[in-house]
């Protein structure tokens, strides 16, 4: 066979797999990817670790090898990621999440959700904040689970704060967004385009204030500077100074706030 006629590689694969390591085995996912140019780790926080290798015609038992080694060198460095999400998804459990005696995390403070019964004949249960607790007027003909409820309450409250921020925010910075999108994504806290749409989580409304705002001063002010350099970063600083804590703050409770709701 030839190489003009070899078949080609598959995009993406993903097997399970066990790496005998110094530490104890290890349970990980082996992902080989024809994208990939070199190994990489991550810790996901539902998945577990998963590795990526170049995807090669040597067959799977050399990608264990090499993700065997790769995660060798790195064990440290896995053990303490993923204690540190045990540590997360137990927090989390003794919270209890989004339903009656629970408590989620809230603008920055964890507060308790309590549910009543709605009035008599209302159809849709209803979320009521007060300084201390959120509260759900449960309506006998809603079939939503409260985490649902919950949630929906959750993203009219994101983007009326998004709104607010962009408004505070955007004509400084010299940009109009064509449109803002609320969204769930997993591995970002938000993005922009060059044709002006922005997109946000929902779930930034769980984090502080000043986070919230420094993601959605960062994607403003990528309208008018696309990539990470000198200039971009100077005018994220003129709107926020500070707004190194605050990604900082995201990227360490990340877990916690994509598992919040429970």
């Amino acid at each position: 066979m030839t190489a003009r006629s070899r078949p080609a590689l598959a995009p993406t694969t993903e097997v399970p797999a066990v790496a005998p390591l110094p530490g104890g085995s290890l349970a990980y996912t082996l992902r080989h990817s024809a994208r990939a140019r070199g190994l990489r780790v991550v810790i996901h926080p539902e998945r577990g670790v998963i590795v990526t290798v170049p995807a090669t015609r040597s067959g799977r038992s050399d990608g264990e090898r090499r993700a065997v080694e790769f995660l060798e060198q790195r064990e440290p460095w896995v053990r303490r990621h993923l204690a540190r999400h045990a540590d997360v998804r137990a927090v989390l459990a003794a919270r209890g999440g989004a339903r009656d005696g629970g408590s989620i995390r809230l603008e920055g403070s964890v507060v308790p959700i309590r549910v009543v019964p709605a009035v008599t004949g209302a159809r849709r249960s209803t979320v009521v904040r007060f300084v201390d607790e959120l509260v759900i007027h449960r309506a006998q003909a809603d079939a939503r689970a409260d985490a649902i409820v919950i949630e929906a309450w959750l993203r009219e409250l994101a983007r009326s704060r998004i709104d607010d921020a962009i408004q505070r925010h955007a004509g400084d910075l010299g940009v109009t967004p064509r449109r803002v999108t609320i969204r769930d994504p997993r591995t970002r806290w938000g993005s922009a385009s060059q044709t002006g749409r922005v997109s946000l989580s929902w779930r930034l409304v769980l984090a502080p204030c000043e986070a919230l705002e420094t993601v959605v001063i960062h994607e403003l002010a990528h309208l008018r500077i696309f990539g990470h350099g000198p200039r971009f970063w100077a005018l994220v600083a003129s709107r926020r100074p500070d707004h190194r804590t605050w990604r900082r703050w995201l990227h360490d409770h990340a877990t916690e706030l994509h598992g919040a709701l429970g």
